[in-house]
């Protein structure tokens, strides 16, 4: 049976008053301050997404074979899907809770389309407003009604994890500096002290939070967050289970950082059963909650 995780939204309201390395104080206090305009902004955007996803398969269970053939394991098969949703950041209005979470509306699967893309704007918009949690469970179902298994959803917000109140419950330690696509960055281990915020899981009606882990890493030059790192691991059962995920992010034409790809693993035992690779294209502006108007480049505006 497949079992869908999702990857957190890490905004947590109580401090546990944790004292961080003295040396990293300026380099904490930039990524706090990028995770604040990013929580700001981000809700006043809308994107593309482009979700591949891999998943490795048992073989068939008929495969009659002979001589030598017999002999061989047989192997397993890659099945693969890709889904292009309209993509959004929202605080659900009927929520009791407070988080920001990704938001999606299905365009097309495997190159087949299933709505407009202004299908898809008007959708966001009007069950975001009407149904909070309600319409955050339909969408959870529908997106993994096209086949889906072990997704992984608000991945692309992690960098939230480092808001002043999500900083109180981790701890950190300075790494080597390495290079990333050529740039010169600091690379900070960092890790919860408690599942209050971590990974939450689902299998089937159990829902449970896991502790998290990571890497975080900075430009050196400036200290402007390029990546993060996040990982977790399950194991209470027979298996092994893990799932990880690398977000990049990049500076938008508005002024705060915005998700450029996610790359989620699944792990059991240590071989990936599942990889998630989500790709953003043009985050665009909107200026009202019920009517989607976008920022054109001339300063006008279009629906």
């Amino acid at each position: 049976m497949a079992v869908n995780r999702v990857l957190p939204v890490l905004i947590s309201a109580v401090a546990s008053g944790l004292a961080q390395p003295a040396s990293l104080a300026p380099l904490l206090a930039r990524v706090t301050d990028e995770a604040t305009a990013f929580e700001h902004g981000i809700v006043k955007t809308l994107a593309e997404e482009t979700l591949e996803q891999s998943v490795v398969m048992g073989p068939p269970r008929l495969q009659p074979r002979a001589g030598q053939q017999a002999a061989k394991p047989p192997r397993p098969r890659t099945r693969k899907r890709v889904i292009v949703s309209e993509y959004s950041v929202v605080t659900l209005k009927k929520s009791g809770s407070k988080d920001l979470v990704e938001f999606r509306q299905v365009i097309s699967v495997d190159g087949a389309a299933i709505q407009t893309q202004a299908s898809a704007r008007h959708a966001l918009s009007t069950t975001v407003l009407s149904d909070g949690d309600r319409a955050r469970k339909r969408m959870l179902e529908n997106f993994a009604s096209y086949g889906l298994v072990d997704i992984a959803t608000d991945s692309g917000l992690i960098l939230l994890a480092f808001s002043k109140p999500g900083l109180a419950r981790m701890q950190f330690t300075e790494e080597a500096e390495t290079t990333l696509e050529g740039v010169a960055v600091r690379s900070i281990a960092w890790k919860q002290t408690s599942g209050v915020g971590g990974e939450l899981e689902f299998h089937g009606r159990q829902a449970a939070r896991l502790p998290l882990s990571g890497r975080l890493l900075v430009r050196r030059s400036d200290l402007l967050p390029l990546r993060v790192e996040v990982w977790a691991e399950d194991t209470a059962g027979k298996q092994k289970i893990r799932d990880e995920a690398t977000v990049g992010y990049l500076q938008s034409g508005h002024g705060f950082l915005t998700p450029a790809e996610v790359v989620h693993r699944h792990l059991v035992d240590g071989n990936v059963t599942a990889e998630n690779r989500y790709t953003y294209k043009m985050f665009r502006l909107f200026q009202a909650d019920a009517e989607i108007e976008y920022e054109t480049g001339s300063g006008g505006k279009k629906k």
